[in-house]
């Protein structure tokens, strides 16, 4: 395990103070400069993936009795993601008034649009039986 501190210096002049970030690395060999570059930079995109499921997909909005129900719930979500992103090729974009049209959807953009592959697949459940008509509600 390396334990790395990634520190921003400051320019000549700036008075911005950053706080160091520390990654973890598991491995067997001592990874390079370069590799722990990369790895710094893929850290993006894991936030903002958290962040969308977070805010989108309500990953941390139910609260479960037993945490192998949570645990359940949050294997979920990779795959909840992976559907999105699978479906951008078939979703029609429905945009919001305040937006415009795209061509390359985000798994925001297909979520707000997935309605409507719902709707077109059906469910499987029965239809909605007819309520009969009670006779002493005649008598009001």
């Amino acid at each position: 395990m390396s334990v790395i501190q990634v520190e921003r210096t400051t320019d000549v002049g700036e008075q911005k103070n950053y706080k160091p970030l520390w990654q973890v690395l598991v491995g067997e060999q001592t990874p390079t400069i370069d590799l722990i570059w990369h790895q710094y930079l893929r850290r993006f995109a894991v936030d903002h993936w958290y962040r969308f499921i977070k805010q989108r997909l309500h990953w941390t909005l139910p609260h479960f009795s037993t945490p192998e129900q949570s645990e359940r719930w949050s294997d979920l979500m990779p795959l909840l993601s992976w559907q999105l992103w699978l479906a951008k090729d078939s979703i029609k974009d429905c945009p919001l008034p305040w937006q415009h049209s795209s061509q390359k959807l985000s798994p925001g953009r297909v979520a707000n649009a997935f309605a409507a592959v719902l709707a077109r697949i059906g469910t499987p459940a029965p239809n909605p039986k007819q309520a009969r008509k009670v006779p002493w509600l005649d008598s009001w």
